[in-house]
């Protein structure tokens, strides 16, 4: 199926001055917003108290947010433990401001006291079923340096596939689009001031893969039309590339966007942070597909020796002892 003619000629490199400096404008704007709002981390990264309560009679877990919400306890993130009876609720260190001790550390018994007391409003049959745990923020800042090296580590390896499987000019124009698809990815997150969880940093990694995968069907298309034309331009080896694989794009995107839709509406609000960051992240890596990793190709000089596979009959080589 085709939704654009792949024997179109836009001229997308035509644009490069532009989507290069919108691209750098949103990595800075990207840093800044992080550097100084910083990101909105939740209890997987910030430590708080773990409250476990069961019921007497089955309830939906949508009436036990409803009534934590009712309670004040709007970002406590509420989770099924294998019946519709039993519940556990993580609150945030912040959460309950009247349980806070001085030195603002939480009281466990305290918080677990007027969470059972918001449930009690609504549903007399709630009882806590063990004691409350408090989960430290030592815990959060090693997942946090884990995430970091995580998804470091992620792009360099892509970066090392590419060198090997094309050239060293594609591993960076892989690697600068990959830094400028995650990093305007979470900057976003930071704007909109998202909870910052472990489903979003795992969204953030899975962003990533997803968007070299655009990256190496162009770069595909690249290396064959290098090796096809015999005089053609590097830009307009570029460009056809791009509208070669420009369908395949936009439908990949389009349907891995409508499963994420599907995710948000109907997954439960556990996976709405993961849903959203795939979202936010599917955009901009189909755009910087498009308009950023071609153009950064341009920029570092890539041309048809560059992807000539090295042969015997090769009269170079011939004269070589």
């Amino acid at each position: 199926m085709e939704i654009f003619n792949p024997n179109s000629n836009i001229n997308f490199l035509g644009l490069r001055r532009f989507s290069i400096a919108i691209a750098v404008l949103l990595m800075i704007g990207s840093i800044v917003i992080i550097a100084t709002r910083g990101l909105n981390y939740s209890m997987d990264f910030t430590g708080g108290v773990l409250v476990q309560v069961k019921y007497d009679k089955p309830v939906k877990i949508s009436d036990v947010r409803a009534a934590l919400t009712a309670g004040g306890f709007d970002r406590a993130v509420v989770q099924s433990m294998g019946s519709n009876s039993d519940f556990s609720i993580r609150m945030q260190p912040k959460a309950d401001p009247k349980a806070l001790k001085s030195g603002g550390k939480l009281d466990p018994a305290e918080v677990a006291r007027d969470v059972l007391a918001a449930l009690k409003a609504r549903r007399t049959d709630a009882t806590l079923a063990r004691a409350p745990d408090f989960v430290g923020p030592q815990v959060g800042a090693q997942l946090r340096t884990s995430g970091i090296y995580a998804v470091i580590f992620v792009i360099i390896g892509i970066m090392g596939y590419l060198w090997i499987r094309f050239e060293r000019r594609f591993a960076v124009a892989a690697l600068v689009t990959e830094i400028h698809d995650a990093l305007v990815t979470v900057g976003i997150i930071a704007l909109t001031r998202r909870d910052f969880d472990l489903t979003v940093l795992a969204s953030v990694l899975a962003v990533v893969g997803y968007s070299i995968n655009d990256k190496v069907v162009v770069f595909d298309r690249v290396r064959e039309l290098f090796r096809l034309a015999r005089k053609a331009e590097p830009e307009e080896i570029l460009n056809r590339s791009i509208n070669n694989t420009l369908s395949r794009t936009i439908i990949t995107s389009l349907f891995t966007a409508i499963t994420m839709g599907a995710l948000y509406f109907f997954g439960g609000p556990t996976v709405h942070g993961f849903a959203v960051t795939m979202l936010i992240g599917i955009l901009i890596g189909t755009l910087s597909s498009i308009f950023i990793a071609s153009p950064i190709l341009l920029w570092l000089g890539v041309s048809k020796k560059d992807l000539m596979p090295v042969s015997r009959d090769n009269p170079e080589l011939a004269r070589r002892p």
